[in-house]
């Protein structure tokens, strides 16, 4: 007890403010205990089974399901891109301009329909109705969104309306 007097601190401050310190570092460790109990539980509840095995295998399964959506979403993409390839070939743009041939003498009857590719091939298709002649019907070929042979003006104005529409496969 030399040294507390020297320094001038009574002991027993020292003990009762030692035994303060041990009571809380003894608090504490009953929270910590209390809070590790609570975090075990969790755990126990989150490995239900054996030894944790069961959580392994699910967490397996569910990788196993991942790769399969995976190779499925790359074999949409492919089928998709396959499709569009293929749909550039295919009639996608469309017009019908219908008109009175004779005015007057066989009403809106007679039409010009042009169907077009993506690349604008395809054709005019029109009918020419009147009623005392009956209905003559010609087909002239598209290349590249023009013709070679003669269009009328109601098969231009056909023509240029199919040109304008938008392709499929435009985004």
């Amino acid at each position: 007890m030399n040294l507390f007097e020297k320094i001038g601190i009574d002991g027993s401050y020292l003990i009762i403010i030692l035994f303060l310190i041990v009571i809380g570092m003894f608090l504490y460790c009953i929270s910590l205990r209390n809070l590790l109990l609570k975090y075990r539980k969790r755990q126990d509840a989150f490995l239900q089974g054996s030894d944790g095995k069961s959580l392994e295998k699910a967490i397996l399964a569910k990788f196993r399901e991942l790769d399969d959506v995976k190779s499925l979403a790359t074999e949409s993409n492919d089928i998709v891109k396959e499709l569009k390839d293929y749909s550039s070939f295919c009639f996608q743009k469309f017009a019908v301009n219908k008109y009175d041939a004779f005015e007057g003498m066989g009403g809106k009857l007679s039409f010009a329909l042009c169907m077009l590719t993506d690349n604008n091939d395809g054709f005019v298709l029109s009918s020419v109705h009147n009623e005392i002649g009956g209905c003559y019907t010609y087909v002239k070929e598209i290349i590249r969104g023009e013709s070679y042979v003669i269009l009328s003006a109601e098969e231009k104005k056909a023509l240029e309306r199919a040109k304008e529409r938008k392709s499929c496969l435009d985004d």
